[in-house]
């Protein structure tokens, strides 16, 4: 099945994020531990709003 252009600009969107997050994960040690903390909580928001979107798509599927 050919993949429509709304498709791949959602897998690139996928690609941004996990190009992030290993940007992150080097950054790391070079963080205070206060920084270490905001960034933990603003990624906990975005955890649960990830987990909801996967959910989604999970019972699309069905």
């Amino acid at each position: 099945m050919a993949a429509t252009g709304e498709l791949i600009r959602l897998v690139n969107y996928i690609d941004d994020i996990a190009t992030t997050l290993r940007r992150i994960s080097a950054s790391i040690p070079m963080m205070e531990a206060d920084e270490r903390k905001r960034l933990a909580d603003a990624m906990r928001v975005v955890s649960a709003n990830f987990s909801g979107v996967l959910s989604q798509l999970e019972k699309g599927a069905q």
